[in-house]
C-alpha cells in the first residue's frame, strides 16, 4: 500500500499535466519561448562578431554544402532544368556584386529591382548584400506613374531590369525618360547577353568592409504595400527581423537542411522548397531567402501555373511549396491526375488559404502539414498556424493559454463601423468598443510609441495614419491592422475580412483610391467609388466600381474604351471586374465615400434590388473573353455560382 500511494500520485500528476497541456498548449508555449531565446542569442552573436548581414549566413551554408544543389530552375516542364550548386551560386552572387558595383552601387544604397522569377533575381539580391546594399523590389507588373512613384520613394540611383521579360522591358521603356530625367537614375537592362557576360567574369568576393555598415535596422530589402494614397507604400524589412527565416521555419515545416558527412552522421542532401510565388512579394521572397540561409535547396518556378505546378513539384523533388491566396483553389479545380500524389511533399507554407478548400486540398494531394501564417507587410502582428490535423484546420494563427493571458490587453478586437468600414466610435465618449474575442472585430495592437513600427520609407503621414489614439482611454496608442479576426476559446484565430481602402484579389492588394483615380480620368465618369465584392467560387474580393455618369451621357458612354483605359493604366488584377452604374453621387456628411452598403450588397441581383444603396442601379461586368463592360444578368450570376464562368 505504501508503494501504491506514490505511484497513484505520480499517475494523477501526469494526468493533470496532460490535461493542462491539452487545454492550454503548455508544451507549445515552452517551444515558442525557447525559439525566441534562440533568435535573441543568434542576433546577439551576429552583432558581437560584426556579421549581421545575411550574406554571412549564406556563406556559412556554402562552406558546408559546396557541391550540393542550391538553386533549381526551369521555364516549363518541356525545358531542361538549370541547377546551381552552392559554390556556383556563391560565385554568381560575387559576379553580380561586382557588376552592380560597376553601375555605381555603393554600400548603404537601395537598388531598384524590376525582375521576374529567375535565379538571377537571387544572385542580384545576394550580390547587393555582399556590397552592403539592398534591393527595392518593384512589382514587375507595375508601370507608368506607379513605377515612377516606387522608385522615387526608394531614392534608388540604379534600376536593374530583366530584359528577357518583354513586358518588363516595355513598361520601363515607357517611362525611361522620366526615370533618367526626373529621378536621375541609371537604367541597367539585363538581357541574355549581359547575363552570359556576367557569368564569365572572374570571381571576386567583396571584402568584409563593404558590410561593416550593416546594422540590425538596415533593410535586407524594401518592398511595397498598397495604400489609401493610391500608390504603393515602401516598407523596409529590417535585418534583425530576418533571422527567423531559417531555423523556425525548418522546425515548423519539418524540412531538413543538408549537411556533410561527419563521424556522427552520414552525408545528407538538402530538402527542397518549391517557390513559384512572385519573388518581389514578401511571402515568396522570404521563403527563398530562408532556403539560402538555412541549407535548403530553392526550386524556383517562373510563375504559378496549374499546368506546370505538379510536374515541377515531382521533377524538383520538392518537400514543401509556397502558396498565396487562391493557389489551393486553382489546383483543386484541375481534373484529377496521377501527379496529385506520389510526391515527396511534407508541408505547404503561405497565407490566404480559405477554410472551404483547406482539408479537401490536404486530403486530395496528400500534404500532411499546412503552415498558414498571418502577418502584415509592416510586421506589427505575426501568427503562425502549424496544421497537422483537423484541430488546426482553417485558421490563421493560434495563441496558447499563457499567450492569451499575456496578450489580453496587447492584442484586442474592436467593433467595426460597417457604414464606413473603419473603427466604431461612441458618439458620446469618442472611445472605441472592445468586442469579445469569439465575436471578433478589427484587430489592433497596443504600442508604447509609434517607434515600435519601422514606418514607411519617406512617408511620415502614411506611417502616422496606421495608428489610432484614445481608443479606450485618453492618451493610449494602438496600431491598426486593418483586418477583422476572431478567436475561439481554444486560442485559434480565424480570419474574417480585410478592412479599409484595400482589398485582395488574385493574391494582390488592390488600392481602391488608385483605381478610382484612373477611372475618374475617363471622359464621362463623374465619380468612381471602388470596393471589393465577394464572388462565388473565387478567393478574395473582385473589384467593383460604382460609377456616376450623367444621365444624358449614359446611352453613348464608351464601355469598351473604359475597359481599355483601365487595362493600360492598371495592373491586370486591379482592373475592375464589375461596374455598378449608380443614379446619383452619394458622398457622406464629411465628403468621404461610403462603401459599406455597396460592399455588403455586392453584385448579386436580388441583394441589389432589395438593398438600400440603389435599387435602380445597373450592373455590368468585364465578361471573360469580352472587350468592354457588358450587362451583368441574373444568368451570369448563376454561371459564377455554378462554376461555369470564372473571372
Amino acid at each position: 500500500m505504501a508503494l501504491a500511494l506514490p505511484a497513484l500520485a505520480a499517475a494523477s500528476t501526469a494526468a493533470a499535466a496532460a490535461y493542462l497541456d491539452a487545454r492550454f498548449h503548455l508544451r507549445k508555449d515552452l517551444a515558442n519561448t525557447l525559439e525566441s531565446h534562440r533568435l535573441a542569442r543568434l542576433g546577439a552573436h551576429l552583432a558581437k562578431t560584426h556579421r549581421r548581414s545575411l550574406w554571412y549566413l549564406f556563406e556559412s551554408q556554402v562552406n558546408l554544402l559546396q557541391s550540393e544543389p542550391c538553386i533549381w530552375f526551369r521555364d516549363s516542364p518541356a525545358s531542361t532544368p538549370t541547377i546551381y550548386t552552392w559554390t556556383q551560386a556563391w560565385e554568381q552572387c560575387c559576379r553580380w556584386a561586382r557588376f552592380v558595383e560597376e553601375q555605381g552601387v555603393r554600400p548603404g544604397e537601395l537598388v531598384g529591382t524590376y525582375m521576374g522569377n529567375t535565379p538571377e533575381y537571387m544572385f542580384n539580391m545576394l550580390g547587393l548584400w555582399a556590397l552592403g546594399a539592398a534591393p527595392a523590389m518593384i512589382n514587375c507588373n507595375l508601370g507608368g506613374d506607379g513605377l515612377v512613384h516606387c522608385l522615387r520613394v526608394a531614392g534608388s540611383k540604379v534600376l536593374v531590369v530583366d530584359a528577357e521579360d518583354e513586358g518588363c522591358r516595355e513598361r520601363v521603356e515607357g517611362v525611361r525618360e522620366r526615370l533618367e530625367g526626373e529621378l536621375g537614375m541609371r537604367v541597367v537592362v539585363v538581357d541574355a547577353g549581359v547575363k552570359a557576360a556576367i557569368s564569365k567574369r572572374e570571381v571576386s568576393r567583396p571584402g568584409d568592409g563593404y558590410r561593416d555598415g550593416v546594422t540590425g535596422t538596415f533593410p535586407i530589402f524594401i518592398f511595397y504595400t498598397s495604400g489609401t494614397t493610391g500608390f504603393p507604400k515602401a516598407c523596409p524589412f529590417e535585418t534583425q527581423r530576418s533571422y527567423g527565416f531559417g531555423g523556425p521555419r525548418l522546425r515548423s515545416t519539418g524540412l531538413v537542411p543538408g549537411h556533410p558527412a561527419s563521424l556522427l552522421r552520414a552525408k545528407r542532401k538538402p530538402d527542397v522548397w518549391y517557390d513559384c510565388m512572385p519573388l518581389y512579394h514578401g511571402t515568396g521572397c522570404t521563403v527563398a531567402i530562408g532556403c539560402l540561409v538555412s541549407g535548403l535547396t530553392l526550386a524556383i518556378g517562373r510563375k504559378f501555373s496549374v499546368r506546370n505546378f505538379w510536374p515541377d513539384i515531382h521533377d524538383s523533388g520538392a518537400n514543401a511549396f509556397v502558396y498565396v491566396g487562391e493557389t489551393a483553389r486553382y489546383l483543386l479545380a484541375a481534373p484529377p491526375s496521377k501527379l496529385d500524389k506520389g510526391h515527396k511533399l511534407k508541408a505547404m507554407y503561405g497565407n490566404g488559404m480559405r477554410p472551404d478548400v483547406w482539408e479537401e486540398f490536404q486530403e486530395r494531394f496528400d500534404v500532411p502539414c499546412v503552415n498558414e501564417f498571418f502577418n502584415s507587410t509592416e510586421g506589427m502582428l505575426s501568427m503562425l498556424n502549424v496544421c497537422r490535423g483537423p484541430f488546426h484546420a482553417a485558421h490563421v494563427g493560434h495563441h496558447t493559454g499563457p499567450q492569451r493571458w499575456q496578450l489580453r490587453n496587447k492584442i484586442v478586437t474592436v467593433e467595426i463601423d460597417h457604414e464606413t468600414g473603419g473603427m466604431w466610435r461612441d458618439p458620446a465618449t469618442g472611445f472605441a468598443r472592445r468586442t469579445e474575442y469569439r465575436i471578433g472585430g478589427e484587430v489592433i495592437v497596443q504600442c508604447a510609441s509609434e517607434k515600435e513600427f519601422v514606418g514607411y520609407v519617406n512617408n511620415p503621414s502614411a506611417t502616422s495614419a496606421r495608428f489610432e489614439r484614445d481608443i479606450f482611454r485618453n492618451g493610449d496608442l494602438y496600431y491598426r491592422t486593418g483586418d477583422a479576426l476572431r478567436r475561439d476559446d481554444d486560442g485559434r484565430w480565424f480570419f474574417m475580412d480585410r478592412l479599409g481602402d484595400t482589398f485582395r484579389w488574385k493574391s494582390e492588394n488592390v488600392s481602391t483610391a488608385q483605381v478610382a483615380e484612373v477611372l475618374g480620368h475617363f471622359p464621362g465618369v463623374v465619380e468612381a467609388n471602388v470596393y471589393g465584392v465577394e464572388v462565388p467560387s473565387h478567393d478574395g474580393r473582385a473589384g467593383c466600381a460604382a460609377l456616376f455618369i450623367r444621365p444624358e451621357e449614359r446611352a453613348s458612354f464608351d464601355w469598351v474604351g473604359l475597359r481599355e483605359h483601365a487595362a493600360k493604366r492598371l495592373p491586370k488584377y486591379a482592373v475592375p471586374a464589375f461596374v455598378r452604374v449608380v443614379q446619383s453621387p452619394a458622398p457622406s456628411h464629411n465628403q468621404k465615400q461610403i462603401k459599406g452598403p455597396l460592399r455588403k450588397e455586392g453584385v448579386e441581383h436580388r441583394a441589389v434590388k432589395e438593398g438600400e444603396a440603389g435599387r435602380e442601379d445597373v450592373l455590368l461586368w468585364a465578361r471573360p473573353g469580352g472587350t468592354g463592360y457588358e450587362v451583368f444578368g441574373a444568368g451570369h450570376w448563376e454561371d459564377l455560382v455554378g462554376g461555369r464562368a470564372r473571372l
